[in-house]
């Protein structure tokens, strides 16, 4: 695949995953951040991005946990520059057992272990769809 057609995916994935992203967090918060656009679109590609690198036959639940902690560790990196470092406050799990720096904590992880299981199958059904990519297929 040439570089524009690759940078071309990426976008569309980037761009359908910050938009889902958003909606997300206007359906459960209320409010979102422009930034959360950013970060949702590149939590996608990152999570859509294990079927790419580990072999098909990985488990689903493997596949998920490893999202989890993508999306976690982003999640970290993230508001440490966004809300310690800049003071945006966009976001703060103090009040949450087991935070790290108000940045992450355990419910949430477990909710992106989750999340990330629905952003697998959806990336994956949008490449085999838009992109004439691998048909989907698991293992449980």
């Amino acid at each position: 695949m040439n570089k524009f057609k690759l940078a071309f995916k990426y976008l569309v994935l980037l761009l359908i995953g910050g938009m889902i992203y958003v909606l997300i967090e206007l359906l459960f918060r209320g409010r979102s951040h422009f930034t959360m656009f950013i970060l949702g679109g590149v939590c996608f590609v990152s999570v859509g991005l294990i079927n790419e690198v580990l072999p098909w036959n990985t488990p689903f639940q493997l596949q998920m946990l490893l999202g989890g902690s993508i999306i976690t560790v982003l999640e970290f990196i993230s508001g440490c520059i966004l809300n310690l470092y800049f003071g945006l406050g966009i976001w703060d799990y103090s009040d949450q057992p087991g935070n790290i720096l108000g940045q992450i904590c355990p419910l949430f992880s477990l909710l992106w272990v989750f999340l990330s299981g629905l952003a697998i199958v959806l990336d994956d059904y949008l490449r085999y769809r838009l992109f004439n990519e691998e048909k989907p297929h698991y293992t449980l």
